[in-house]
């Protein structure tokens, strides 16, 4: 199992704002992320005191970073999310939801200068969220 440390080691999001705990598994085409930090006051994606189900796109452009950085063997490309798809939202907050999230993405096409992936976000078995997301990705 990779644990938060390596995926901060991975993507440019830190502390707080690194939303995934641990990669479940992974291979060349598809990974599975869980975290159990959507209950957190503190939250950084928090606002009025919830978060919002919106907030799981989020958690989906970074199951596609964390796969980045790990099919590179090191740092993901930094990369610019330049469009979202398809996606529907089963839930409307997920702060008060019990146990972990999980993510399950996959990359539906990949270039040199750009990605898309399919990402579901799941809890305990439920589909909260499920979509397509595009990144440009930057020269480092």
């Amino acid at each position: 199992m990779i644990g938060r440390d390596e995926i901060q080691a991975m993507i440019p999001h830190q502390g707080a704002m690194c939303l995934w705990d641990e990669v479940l598994e992974w291979d060349a085409t598809r990974i599975r992320l869980r975290a159990d930090n959507h209950r957190d006051p503190a939250h950084p994606l928090r606002s009025g005191g919830l978060l919002r189900a919106v907030h799981l796109c989020e958690y989906g452009a970074q199951a596609m970073a964390v796969h980045g950085g790990l099919c590179a063997s090191g740092a993901a490309k930094p990369g610019l999310l330049v469009a979202l798809r398809g996606v529907a939202l089963h839930v409307a907050r997920i702060d008060d939801l019990p146990g972990a999230l999980e993510c399950e993405a996959e990359v539906l096409a990949e270039a040199e200068t750009s990605q898309q992936y399919a990402f579901r976000i799941l809890h305990a078995g439920k589909l909260l969220a499920e979509g397509r997301a595009a990144v440009m990705l930057q020269e480092t």
